[in-house]
């Protein structure tokens, strides 16, 4: 992720707006684009302030609540595919991608490696 430009470069920017200059004329005097400039500005009337918001952020493992449904079915199946396993859930009304199955069995520290018995 980009690094948010700095509160002083914001803080110029947004004044030079409220001094009256064009905000075209602001981002090319400060290299960046006029998107930003517009953002800072109506962020500073908004808020009273240019600082960036949050970035980023933690997201709930959907699957989570599901765990043991879901290694108790591949225990039952060991060679059940996220593909399959993305059906299984569908079917009780679990509806997820099959990223969200995959990254949920990487975390878990289960992978499925392609093998010779199973060819």
């Amino acid at each position: 992720m980009v690094k948010p430009y700095s509160i002083d470069l914001r803080e110029r920017a947004v004044k030079a707006v409220i001094d009256g200059e064009p905000t075209r004329a602001v981002a090319e005097r400060f290299g960046v684009a006029v998107s930003s400039v517009v953002k800072w500005h109506q962020r500073f009337r908004k808020t009273g302030s240019v600082a960036p918001g949050k970035m980023g952020g933690h997201r709930k493992p959907i699957l989570e609540p599901h765990r043991d449904l879901i290694l108790g079915q591949i225990e039952h199946t060991p060679h059940l595919t996220v593909r399959g396993l993305k059906a299984i859930l569908a079917e009780r009304g679990i509806m997820v991608s099959r990223h969200a199955v995959w990254t949920f069995l990487r975390k878990e520290g289960l992978s499925f490696k392609k093998n010779a018995i199973w060819s």
